[in-house]
C-alpha cells in the first residue's frame, strides 16, 4: 500500500501516460471545429475524461471479480482501438477529401456517436490499468481513478485549444490533418501493445 505522495505522483504520472491518446485526438477534434465554444470544449474532454475515470475502475472490478476472464480479453485491446480510431480517422480524412467548396471542415461539429466512439477508443487501454491498481482498496482505486480523469480533462482542454488555434491557420485541411492523427494515434496504440 503506498503512502499519500507516492499514490498522487502515480496516479497522476498513470493519468498522464494514458491521456496522451486522448490529447492527440482532442487535438483532431479542435482542428474539425474551429469555432468551438468554451462550454463545447468542456464538453468533450469532460467525455474523454469520464472514459479515462471509467476504465480503469473497470477494468479493477474486472481483476477483482473476473480474473481469467479480464486477461483473456486483454489482447484484443490494441486491436479494437486501432479498428475504431482507423474509422474514425478515415472518415475524416474523406470528408476532407471530399468537402464541397464552400464547406470548410474546421466548422464541423463531430456528433455525440463520434465523441463516444473516440472516447472509448483512447481510453481502451485503461482497463489494463486495473492490473496496476489491484491492490488498491475501492476508495483508493476511486481516488487513483478520479485523479486520471481529471489529468485527461485537462490535457484535453489544452489539445481542444490547440486544435482550434491550428485550425485556423490551415483551415482546408484541417480534417484531413486530423483524421491522419486518429490513425496516428491507433496504429500507436497498437504498435505499442504488440511489440
Amino acid at each position: 500500500m503506498p503512502n499519500l505522495f507516492s499514490f498522487i505522483v502515480r496516479s497522476l504520472s498513470l493519468g498522464t501516460g494514458l491521456a496522451m491518446d486522448a490529447f492527440s485526438v482532442s487535438v483532431a477534434d479542435g482542428l474539425r471545429e474551429g469555432n468551438m465554444s468554451r462550454p463545447r470544449a468542456a464538453f468533450i474532454a469532460g467525455i474523454y475524461g469520464l472514459f479515462q475515470f471509467s476504465m480503469p475502475l473497470i477494468g479493477w472490478g474486472c481483476v477483482k471479480l473476473l480474473e481469467e476472464t479480464f486477461t483473456a480479453f486483454q489482447p484484443f485491446i490494441p486491436w479494437i482501438a486501432l479498428g475504431l480510431l482507423l474509422f474514425l480517422g478515415g472518415k475524416m480524412i474523406w470528408e476532407g477529401c471530399h468537402a464541397r467548396e464552400e464547406a470548410v471542415c474546421g466548422e464541423g461539429r463531430a456528433p455525440f456517436k463520434t465523441l463516444l466512439l473516440q472516447g472509448l477508443a483512447t481510453s481502451i487501454d485503461a482497463l489494463s490499468v486495473g492490473f496496476t491498481i489491484a491492490s488498491y482498496t475501492w476508495s483508493m482505486a476511486l481516488g487513483a481513478a478520479g485523479l486520471i480523469g481529471t489529468v485527461t480533462f485537462l490535457l484535453c482542454l489544452l489539445g481542444l485549444r490547440l486544435g482550434r488555434f491550428l485550425g485556423s491557420r490551415v483551415l482546408r485541411q484541417s480534417c484531413i490533418i486530423g483524421g491522419i492523427i486518429l490513425i496516428a494515434v491507433g496504429l500507436e496504440i497498437f504498435l505499442s501493445h504488440i511489440l
